[in-house]
């Protein structure tokens, strides 16, 4: 029950997405906001259509974080369940705590950046710059 509500966060999660922040230059001022909106949703496109995604840094760094988490609550439950008798059940246990409390590291660690996968927002980053835009940042 645990993993498919952990999987729907992870996936609800992986939605958010970030935009650059423009810094106000003269071409900002006279093309106007919703142009410069236009231009940013284009140029997100085109770095999705070159292969660049925006999310796969941070899914795969919950997937880590998840993944380290089993292995090293198997590990650890294997050592506590040997002691007790019952290494079997404790390998089992400690992995399935380790993932929960791996996975929820994972989304709270990540959840503090804001910053897209790198070759994504060079990409995105590139193609306003070339439009004549600033991008002072990433939120």
């Amino acid at each position: 029950m645990m993993i498919p509500i952990a999987f729907l966060v992870v996936g609800l999660w992986g939605c958010s997405t970030t935009k650059p922040i423009l810094y106000p230059n003269t071409h900002l001022q006279s093309v106007g906001k919703d142009a410069a909106e236009q231009d940013i949703q284009t140029c997100k496109k085109l770095a999705e259509s070159a292969g660049a995604d925006e999310s796969t840094s941070k899914a795969g760094n919950v997937a880590s974080s998840t993944a380290v988490g089993a292995g090293v609550g198997a590990a650890s439950g294997a050592v506590g369940g040997a002691i007790y008798g019952a290494a079997g059940q404790g390998s089992i246990v400690g992995a399935v705590s380790g993932a929960v409390a791996g996975l929820l590291r994972g989304v709270l660690l990540s959840s503090r950046s804001s910053q897209p996968n790198p070759a994504y927002a060079n990409f995105v980053t590139r193609c306003l710059q070339e439009r004549g835009y600033e991008v002072s940042g990433w939120q």
